[in-house]
Parts: structure tokens; C-alpha cells; sequence
């Protein structure tokens, strides 16, 4: 499937001795600029090591950050034995957090790709439903993991689990928009004056869309087609042919951010290389 030397001259003169004042002077003050930046970006690196204690807390495994605030409040929170008990303290991994005088870490991250099957929903507790993602990969860490993002219960392919807050916010923020690859079988023969609508464009109720990429993927039968789209919006591949007036059988997702379901049976789940991982934080896929 197709996807879609600045120079700058300086000179200086001098005498070759710092004998004037202006001098002296203009050296003192480049001393103190250079301090007063070296603390700053200092400063800065500092900052940018500190996390919320609420996203500490969550990290850790015990709770989500709401429940944490909670914990906060309740006054059953120390930092470096000190009890804690406003919501915007911010923490470094050296620092010492206990909850009801335990201590508490930051879990290890855990990634897992999973070949998604029918008949599966994408919840993390769902009482009415036979079978969760969540069942599938039972015993494969200690860790509590997350699907990222959803797919409906008879839609099928990749799905990645994590405890990884910060890749789950990149992978299903709208702002990101990841690309994902579905193979979907419709109940007929796609047109090819309608496969050329989702490829320039369609207005739904919520807005325009259009596919990144649309084509057959088999020359023969035409109710099966590729298509490659950005967009996150909800049921959105189904919207797009249901407009068109087909009906969508099978939906099976085969790439998602960089992922694919190759060589995973359906059902079937493996933990991600240390490589697609890289490549996740990175954020080097489209």
C-alpha cells in the first residue's frame, strides 16, 4: 500500500592586555552571565527530572492519579519522611515516597503486543463481557498493564498493553495521530467510484475525512480493501463505508505506530523488542 549555511563574521580589536575598566568590567559581567546560565540550565535539567508526586504515585502501580490525589489528601502520603499534603509537589526517583509508611517505586515498564481475536473487549473489567484483552495476557507480568486505545469487541489485529502512561498519551492524543493499517472486508464489492470518495474525502457527521491510502487488497475480490488512516476518531473505518452504504463483516487492524501482528497467531501475544521500544519513546513512527 502506497504511503502517501548561515555564516556570521565577527572581529574584535585590543591591545592585547585587560588594562582599562570598561574591560575588566565587560569580563566581570560574561563571569556572571556564565554562572547565572550554568544555574539556570542547571535549574532547568532539575525541573525537568521532577514529576508530580500524584504521576509518581501512579507510576508505582498502587493507584491511578485520582486516587492518588486522594491518597494526598488524606494525609497518608510522606516525602523524605516529611508528610505531604499538597496536590502540586513535585518528585525525583531519588526521592524517598511512602504510602502508609511503605515505600513505594516506580514500576518496571512493561510492553505488550497483542494479536487481538473476536469476541474480545478492550476494557480492563467489563462484567457482562465473556473474555477482556486483559484475560489473554494474564500471568505475563506483575505489573498492572493497559490496552492503549480501543477496539471494539469483534475488530480484530494489533493492540499494544502497557503500563507506560507517557506512551499511551502519544500513541491515542489526538495531537499525535498515529497511523494505523486495517484490512476490511465489506459485505460487497467496493465500487470504484466510492474507493476513489474515501481516498479524496467524505463529510460525515462529525466532519470531513479522507483516507491517507485506499486500495483492493485482493485483484479478484473487491469487497476486500486496505486502507491507512490517521485519524482516532471513533469507529471511524466502519462510519466510512457505512456511508457509502456497505456494511463492514471484518475489520482487522494490521499496523499500528510502527507495530505489526506478524508472526502472532490471533490470540496470541509477545512482549516488544528493546528496538521497537526505542522507537516508540522516540516517537519515530508516523
Amino acid at each position: 500500500m502506497a504511503r502517501s549555511n548561515r555564516k556570521s563574521n565577527s572581529s574584535s580589536k585590543g591591545s592585547g592586555t585587560f588594562s582599562s575598566s570598561r574591560n575588566i568590567k565587560s569580563i566581570k559581567r560574561k563571569v556572571i552571565g556564565d554562572r547565572k546560565k550554568a544555574k539556570e540550565l542547571a535549574k532547568s535539567y532539575h525541573d525537568n527530572n521532577l514529576i508530580r508526586l500524584n504521576r509518581y504515585i501512579a507510576s508505582t502501580g498502587l493507584c491511578s492519579r485520582r486516587e492518588a490525589d486522594e491518597l494526598i489528601r488524606e494525609g497518608l502520603i510522606t516525602v523524605n519522611e516529611k508528610l505531604v499534603t499538597d496536590m502540586g509537589v513535585k518528585v525525583s526517583v531519588s526521592d524517598t515516597v511512602r504510602y502508609n509508611g511503605e515505600r513505594i517505586r516506580e514500576e518496571r515498564k512493561v510492553y505488550i503486543l497483542l494479536n487481538k481475536p473476536k469476541n474480545c473487549v478492550t476494557t480492563v473489567e467489563d462484567p457482562h463481557a465473556k473474555n477482556t484483552v486483559l484475560d489473554l495476557v494474564r500471568g505475563a507480568c506483575k505489573e498492572r498493564i493497559y490496552p492503549v486505545g480501543r477496539l471494539d469487541r469483534n475488530t480484530t489485529g494489533v493492540l499494544l498493553l502497557t503500563n507506560d502512561g507517557e506512551i499511551t498519551k502519544k500513541l491515542t492524543h489526538p495531537r499525535f495521530n498515529k497511523l494505523k493499517v486495517y484490512l476490511v472486508q465489506l459485505n460487497k464489492n467496493l465500487h470504484i467510484n466510492d474507493l476513489e470518495k474515501v481516498a479524496t474525502g467524505i463529510m460525515l457527521d462529525d466532519g470531513f475525512i479522507k483516507a491517507d491510502s485506499v486500495e483492493y487488497a485482493d485483484p479478484v475480490d473487491k469487497s476486500q480493501v486496505g486502507i491507512e488512516i490517521h485519524s482516532g476518531r471513533h469507529h471511524i473505518v466502519k462510519r466510512i463505508f457505512e456511508h457509502l452504504g456497505y456494511e463492514v463483516i471484518k475489520l482487522d487492524r494490521v499496523y499500528f505506530a510502527g507495530l505489526t501482528k506478524k508472526n502472532l497467531r490471533r490470540g496470541e501475544w509477545r512482549f516488544l523488542t528493546q528496538k521497537e521500544i526505542a522507537m516508540l519513546k522516540m516517537n519515530a513512527f508516523k
